[in-house]
């Protein structure tokens, strides 16, 4: 599982490069821009853990709310796997004894969070307002552990941030119990989203508190770019498994406001570094693969195989025309190998469908995180092309 992890958090694996004689290196390829730093690794890492707390804890009060208990199970899984990788990446900074001691006051919130989502299921007022109470309480006490660890992160704002992530927490639970599909996933996007406000702060206050082992600044414009882009091709992930996920279950509402979260993720990034006629032209082609990926999963549900093999080699030929397109964009990004990291990409959200057509959530949860984590292979090189493309602005 450790190739895995190192996946899953990317650049948090070179804070440990760091540390193995490698500084001069970094130390030349700073005096150029650059999204390829240990300290923007750390940052993309960081923010990619955290966001997916968001996304899998969401999945998993779902369930819960939905009765669908063997989701809920598998979800709650994930979301402690997800636990796990947060702790390692304390760990990788802070050492054994800090990742030990991490972890369970990492896993107590979420606990608190499944009594809130129990007492909503209730309608049980004071279980509910228990579980408010406890996680306001927590937030001290993370507050405390972080400001320990690191004295560039004040206690009072740790816990004003972990306070916020718990109230955003709360109103996707709310709009959840409340069938408001579209609030839930709006709720859902803001949520995932606030917890950059978490992961910013503390990978720059780490980089402070290291210097000499985490080269380079985590708040730069090169670092930014890297950050935003695996966050939102990550984001493209975990919506369309929801999406596909509602529809397979019949679901209509959910799927119909999954989807139109999926299509509002679908980005203005690309339109912020190349202008509106870029962004114009990307659009359509981006759904273009999502209409295709809709056309699998319905395949996959009236179990008809002719349109599931023909959305297949729709996929696999529309991996060339977004390869044409980068490349066209950018002279550093070779059509092939944009090409071919797409394929993997539609490679691993089929792989998703297929589990949850297949009714095995445990392995549906599992391909949607190894579907997300690979999306950093797209992001981070389609960075770093950026970047050199227009140094400049960088």
């Amino acid at each position: 599982m450790r190739h895995i992890l190192k996946r899953l958090i990317g650049g948090l694996a070179l804070v440990a490069v760091t540390a193995m004689g490698v500084g001069d290196v970094w130390a030349a390829r700073l005096n150029a821009p650059t999204s390829a730093t240990p300290a923007a690794g750390l940052r993309v890492g960081l923010n990619a853990l955290l966001s997916e707390h968001v996304y899998l804890a969401a999945a998993a009060t779902n369930a819960a709310l939905g009765g669908r208990q063997p989701e809920f199970e598998a979800a709650a899984a994930a979301l402690d796997a997800n636990s796990v990788d947060v702790a390692r990446a304390i760990g990788s900074v802070y050492g054994p004894d800090a990742e030990k001691a991490f972890l369970p006051l990492w896993r107590k919130h979420i606990g608190m969070v499944v009594e809130y989502t129990v007492g909503v299921a209730t309608g049980d007022r004071a279980k509910q307002d228990k579980a408010v109470n406890d996680l306001v309480g927590y937030t001290q006490d993370f507050g405390a552990f972080l400001s320990g660890a690191n004295p560039n992160l004040p206690k009072s704002v740790v816990a004003d941030l972990v306070k916020h992530h718990v109230l955003t927490l709360k109103a996707v639970i709310d709009a959840q119990a409340a069938k408001d599909q579209d609030r839930a996933f709006t709720a859902l996007r803001a949520g995932a989203g606030h917890m950059q406000m978490i992961a910013d702060p503390l990978a720059g206050a780490i980089v402070k508190q290291f210097p000499d082992r985490i080269a380079g600044a985590s708040d730069t414009p090169a670092a930014a770019l890297r950050t935003t882009l695996n966050l939102a091709l990550r984001e493209h992930v975990y919506l369309a498994s929801a999406a596909t996920n509602a529809a397979l279950g019949g679901r209509d509402a959910e799927f119909k406001a999954a989807a139109g979260a999926l299509d509002a993720n679908s980005s203005k990034a690309i339109g912020a570094v190349y202008g509106a006629d870029a962004e114009k032209a990307f659009l359509p082609l981006w759904r273009k693969h999502i209409g295709m990926v809709v056309d699998y999963t319905v395949g996959k549900a009236t179990k008809d195989q002719a349109k599931q093999d023909r959305a297949v080699g729709a996929l696999i030929g529309y991996t060339q025309d977004f390869g044409a397109f980068l490349s066209g964009a950018s002279p550093n990004l070779p059509k092939a190998v944009v090409a071919d990291l797409v394929k993997h990409h539609v490679v691993t959200l089929k792989d998703v469908i297929d589990a949850q057509a297949a009714k095995d959530p445990g392995r549906a949860f599992m391909a949607e995180r190894t579907g997300a984590g690979h999306m950093q292979m797209i992001a981070d090189p389609l960075a770093e092309a950026i970047v050199q493309q227009f140094p400049d602005s960088f």
